[in-house]
């Protein structure tokens, strides 16, 4: 009996994200409503968001800051 495993993505919740990146959780809910967050997915009321998306969505802020930039020049 042959089973398949599919990986469940490490998924976060708004409030968890908000203290990832030490923000409110209403902050995290306007950056998503402006389209400058990390991309979520709703689940029923919820948002959830995968740590891998959130990580790369970081990733990219650091790479579009100049400041950040110099920082490791």
């Amino acid at each position: 009996m042959a089973t398949t495993t599919t990986a469940v993505p490490d998924l976060m919740t708004t409030a968890e994200l908000a203290a990832h990146i030490r923000k409110t959780p209403h902050a995290v809910r306007q950056m998503r409503h402006r389209g400058i967050g990390p991309r979520g997915t709703r689940v029923g009321r919820d948002t959830l968001y995968a740590r891998d998306v959130v990580m790369a969505w970081l990733a990219a802020r650091e790479q579009a800051d100049p400041l950040a930039q110099r920082a490791t020049a």
